[in-house]
């Protein structure tokens, strides 16, 4: 008899297991198929992409049945329908096993083992299959288990799916070939994961048996058929000249291998390398650039979206909208670059990076990729005041700014009207509340708004046009301009700002506004202001000067000279001569030519004839006159005027 307060001692477990058939095997996979693929698709690395996960899991399933009879050990399954199944215990730690080999670093002396090979069955042509996206926590937890060893992921699955004890995971680990030691570092690894999310592993983002379905790239489809038919008749060329004496056309010396496997190239599309420059560099550096911009945004931890934003700057698919400014290299990083901004700005995720030449600034809509696109900057050289700040987005006819870490205050100010006050724009982490652009407008021009930066050295302005990077504005004499901000220099702006439109798209760095002279008008009703504006770009070339004119009275001026790629109005050449055909009051027609001060004579040819001299000329003219001008400095040197 044994005493009622005496509870009875259980059974020991066998040591050796139950033996178990084929069939038995088989008919616990088909019961519990579904768990089983989950089981996988958990374990197996995160690095396969999860359309290849999904096709790997099934297949591991699949191959799990045992050829004959086989010894199951005895891990109870911890769940309704599976509790002291030998056939399922035995079909899922051959899952595991499989899992685990398929994560095993590839040897290059050692054969790879069945599970690292592409699976044979099952195969889809022509689609992409994936499991339905879940939210932001599935997201969370997907990229913490990316960041397990195998061994340890297999754990924290085998814990929060199968509930089974950690002496029973211990014993699964140990029959799938993980050592003592190993196993239990895997566990403590596992314990990272809070068991607060484990009801997540059941969610649908991990569910390999429900899912999506897309076509591949039809065009690049389109293009490998194309690109199979080139490929036999290169494969017949290039076993010929393999067949040569001296190794085909000869060793490639000191070159790197190819792409996929160059350490450099794969380190630069690493988000895990990318460049992140503290908060506090900048006050002790000597340069004042982006390379000291310190990473900013909600999202600099999003390994995910840093790895899309890296791999489309490397790789731009065909629905990428891929734009750039005139002679920038639209090319992939040469190594990791730095880490700029990455966060939600209006309906998109954003990330700015910067490779020491260029920023690039990848944006995505916050409800997938579809519609991703990439621009391009150059900004090499770039000094504090060319650094002041980035268009981080645009939206309904605004824009945002990610200003440099050393502005303190930001504003906005109507460009012609050199009277009016300044608004105030808030900084949030250096992201500036919106403001009205210019950058796209169509139609008649009435106002150009401008954004003003505040640092310890004083106040400047910019202005976008249609670029990452906002364009210096500055006035003066071409030797020694001056920020745009003083109350000559906004007067001197105010007419000619709506000449800002002419250099939208042109990757320009700074421009200049210079009032070089003022001519009296022959019928006496006051002086016209003759202006030169000079943009130059970050490449060096395609510098474009404006000779512009404005009549007493009239809100805008005139653009009456344009061109491109040439020293006038600029440092090196600060001398600018062009001419107008005016219409004064009384109906008569007028050429009416200008030069900067140090123009001692002018002659006109063509059409009109006249010459005198000093740096101004009024000759008579017929209306739609054509004319050139030539002009003599007070050193002996011609000039040509402005056409």
């Amino acid at each position: 008899m044994q005493s009622r307060d005496v509870a009875p001692r259980p059974a020991p477990r066998s040591s050796a297991g139950r033996t178990i058939d084929v069939e038995q095997a088989e008919a616990a996979l088909v019961e519990h198929y579904p768990r089983l693929v989950r089981l996988a698709y958990l374990v197996l690395p995160p690095t396969l992409g999860r359309g290849r996960r999904v096709l790997t899991a099934h297949a591991l399933v699949q191959r799990a049945l045992p050829r004959r009879r086989a010894s199951a050990p005895v891990i109870p399954a911890q769940s309704t329908g599976r509790d002291g199944d030998p056939g399922y215990a035995y079909v899922r730690l051959q899952v595991v096993r499989a899992a685990l080999e398929a994560g095993a670093p590839t040897g290059l002396r050692a054969w790879p083992k069945r599970a690292q090979l592409p699976p044979l069955l099952p195969q889809v042509w022509g689609l992409r299959l994936f499991p339905r996206s879940g939210g932001a926590d599935e997201l969370a937890l997907d990229q913490r288990l990316a960041d397990l060893s195998g061994p340890a992921r297999a754990a924290c699955v085998l814990r929060g799916l199968e509930k089974l004890p950690d002496g029973d995971v211990r014993a699964v680990l140990t029959g799938s070939g993980v050592h003592g030691s190993d196993v239990t570092a895997a566990l403590r690894e596992a314990a990272e994961v809070p068991a607060a999310q484990y009801p997540l592993l059941g969610s649908p983002e991990f569910d390999p048996c429900a899912l999506q379905a897309r076509p591949t790239d039809l065009t690049r489809r389109r293009q490998h058929g194309r690109a199979a038919l080139a490929a036999v008749a290169a494969l017949a060329v290039c076993g010929a000249l393999v067949a040569l004496p001296g190794g085909g056309w000869g060793p490639d010396g000191a070159a790197a291998p190819a792409y996929a496997q160059n350490p450099a190239a794969e380190a630069a599309l690493d988000p895990g390398r990318l460049v992140k420059i503290s908060p506090a560099a900048w006050k002790t550096s000597p340069r004042t650039d982006f390379s000291v911009w310190p990473a900013r945004g909600p999202l600099t931890g999003d390994s995910a979206l840093l790895r899309r934003a890296l791999a489309v700057w490397a790789r731009p698919g065909a629905t990428v909208q891929v734009s750039s400014t005139p002679d920038t290299p639209s090319g992939g990083p040469a190594g990791p670059p730095q880490l700029l901004y990455a966060g939600e700005v209006d309906t998109a995720r954003v990330v700015i990076l910067y490779d020491g030449l260029r920023i690039a600034r990848y944006a995505e809509p916050k409800d997938g990729t579809a519609g991703a696109a990439l621009d391009f900057a150059r900004v090499d050289g770039a000094s504090g005041v060319d650094a002041g700040a980035l268009v981080l987005g645009r939206a309904d006819g605004n824009v945002r700014y990610l200003t440099a870490p050393w502005v303190t205050k930001a504003g906005e100010r109507d460009l012609t009207k050199p009277g009016a006050g300044v608004m105030g724009l808030t900084l949030t982490d250096g992201v500036t509340s919106p403001l009205a652009s210019p950058a796209a407008r169509a139609g008649a021009c009435t106002t150009w708004n401008v954004l003003l930066l505040t640092d310890a050295l004083g106040t400047r302005l910019y202005s976008d046009l249609a670029e990452l990077v906002p364009a210096r504005l500055t006035a003066g004499r071409p030797a020694a301009p001056r920020e745009a901000t003083g109350p000559q220099a906004l007067r001197t702006w105010a007419p000619f700002a709506c000449s800002l439109a002419d250099a939208r798209g042109q990757g320009v760095r700074t421009v200049n506004a210079w009032a070089y002279t003022r001519q009296p008008l022959p019928d006496a009703s006051g002086s016209a202001s003759w202006v030169c504006t000079r943009a130059e770009t970050w490449r060096g070339d395609g510098s474009r000067v404006l000779a512009q004119f404005h009549t007493p009275g009239g809100i805008f001026g005139a653009a009456v000279a344009k061109a491109g790629d040439v020293p006038a109005c600029g440092p090196r050449d600060p001398h600018v001569l062009a001419g107008v055909l005016w219409k004064s009051k009384g109906g008569r027609w007028y050429l009416l030519a200008a030069g900067d001060r140090q123009t001692a004579s002018i002659r006109t040819t063509g059409g009109v004839r006249g010459s005198g001299q000093g740096h101004l000329l009024t000759v008579s003219a017929k209306q739609g006159a054509q004319a050139g001008l030539e002009g003599r400095l007070a050193d002996g040197r011609a000039i040509s005027g402005l056409r």
